[in-house]
């Protein structure tokens, strides 16, 4: 019999499609569909299958509510040994993406406030279609940051590639990469590693996170780009199959993390 961390690293490490094309959800028509169920979110079974909560999630519409609370409601089965606190989860090895706004400080003091506010719901939006696009689950907006898990369950065992090309194309859709400035200045990073992915809470709030040293050196990572730049660990470019040669090379150390990185090409 499987421990509960067994099947959410099967979970997690894509082991489901198997059992989700089994599922008698997949007869009600009609496309998109959830990933994990295949519950229709369109009419007609749409319509029918919405008041049980098989409604788009927030932090990837690829997968339905419905699954996110059976998950969650497994973790509060599945209490840690720390007394009102739930975890439930595996380690995997996944891909990291986290991209943000440089000088948004300076920019708000520059602009009006309505302004700004546009602008940077602008930057989620294009976050949002760029990442959701990606099958990437946006693990969450912070100010002006965004950062995205590239997991196997979503995006397959090719999620450095995936995240790669996930980069590019945020920087290129906030107007990097062709003549004129910006609309965003965004500077980015990419790693992959093996983290801690799944349910963690406590008092009856929980939320599907990653945490870990991977992490921690993609957001330290993130701080070293400059406007335009997407530095990639070269483990990341290796999971990838991505060339290094050519490109500028980094040797960084991050509040005691060093890295080796590469600067990614916008496009």
């Amino acid at each position: 019999m499987p421990t509960a961390e067994q099947e959410w690293k099967a979970l997690l490490s894509g082991d489901y499609v198997d059992r989700s094309e089994r599922s008698p959800l997949r007869f009600i028509p009609s496309n998109p569909r959830c990933k994990l169920c295949k519950a229709p979110f369109r009419a007609p079974g749409g319509l029918l299958l919405r008041p049980f909560g098989f409604t788009p999630w927030a932090k990837n519409p690829n997968i339905c509510g419905r699954c996110f609370k059976e998950m969650d409601a497994h973790a509060k089965r599945c209490p840690s040994p720390l007394d009102g606190e739930a975890v439930a989860g595996a380690e995997v090895e996944l891909s990291i993406l986290f991209a943000d706004v440089r000088g948004s400080s300076k920019l708000a003091r520059q602009m009006p406030v309505s302004e700004f506010t546009r602008l940077m719901s602008r930057f989620y939006d294009v976050s949002k279609d760029v990442l959701f696009g990606a099958d990437a689950i946006v693990e969450k907006f912070v100010g002006d940051e965004v950062v995205a898990l590239f997991l196997p369950f979503m995006t397959g065992p090719e999620h450095a590639r995936v995240a790669l090309q996930a980069a590019q194309e945020l920087l290129r859709s906030t107007g990097h990469g062709g003549d004129g400035e910006p609309w965003a200045p965004l500077g980015a990073a990419v790693h992959t590693g093996t983290a801690f992915v799944g349910i963690v809470g406590s008092r009856g709030s929980s939320d599907f996170t990653a945490l870990g040293d991977p992490m921690n050196l993609t957001a330290h990572l993130a701080s070293q780009a400059a406007t335009g730049e997407i530095l990639v660990t070269e483990h990341a470019m290796r999971c990838a199959g991505r060339p290094l040669d050519g490109l500028e090379h980094r040797h960084l150390s991050l509040k005691g993390h060093p890295a080796d990185a590469v600067v990614y090409p916008v496009s």
